[in-house]
């Protein structure tokens, strides 16, 4: 999974065989702080493929934090996302078909994306307001680690847990500073990718 950020990126990136090359060029990578440009909003970068040997790509989320009145705020966007599925009125795109055979603790690729991808801008964007932007991506349902055991064992799988996780990924921020605009430069943080399993 990778994540950018910059000012003038639009979809065309990706029909470059360099994008990456791009987006380092005309932006900041996931761990940066990005200084403003004044009278232009940024707009993001978001990929992320799946391991060969693992399970299809559910969705790419932009989780968006700020602070007002001394509180905290954060909101989750859907910006990529598998299959035919379309956002509901809430914004939010409707759960992926789960193919996950709980008795033989066994689920296919038949959903999901190899690959998402998408140049995102923040419908929300205040150029006066601090904000972070970090991207989480997830996985289509597998089988929960309980549910392997139980099927190895031939035993029911136990009641107080889910049967299925979604396994996901996110990105160190990209941290927008609505003070920074006599910054000379943007300043690199050390950038990195975590996994974790998360029942959803």
């Amino acid at each position: 999974v990778r994540l950018f950020a910059g000012y003038g990126y639009d979809e065309q990136l990706f029909v470059s065989g360099d994008w990456v090359s791009i987006a380092y060029r005309n932006g900041v990578p996931m761990g940066s702080d990005l200084k403003p440009k004044a009278g232009h909003a940024p707009s993001f970068i978001v990929w992320a493929t799946k391991d060969p040997d693992d399970a299809n790509l559910d969705r790419i989320q932009i989780i968006k934090g700020w602070t007002k009145d001394g509180k905290i705020f954060e909101h989750v966007y859907d910006v990529a996302w598998s299959d035919d599925r379309k956002p509901g009125k809430d914004g939010k795109v409707p759960a992926v078909r789960s193919t996950v055979d709980v008795a033989s603790a066994s689920y296919t690729n038949d959903v999901g994306a190899v690959e998402l991808k998408k140049v995102w801008n923040d419908p929300s964007f205040d150029p006066a307001q601090d904000a972070f932007y970090y991207v989480r991506v997830l996985q289509i349902p597998t089988p929960r680690w309980s549910t392997y055991d139980a099927a190895k064992l031939g035993v029911a799988p136990p009641k107080g847990v889910a049967p299925t996780v979604q396994e996901r990924a996110w990105t160190s921020p990209i941290w927008y500073s609505a003070v920074a605009a006599t910054a000379q430069s943007p300043t690199e943080r050390p950038a990195s990718t975590t996994v974790a399993s998360v029942t959803p």
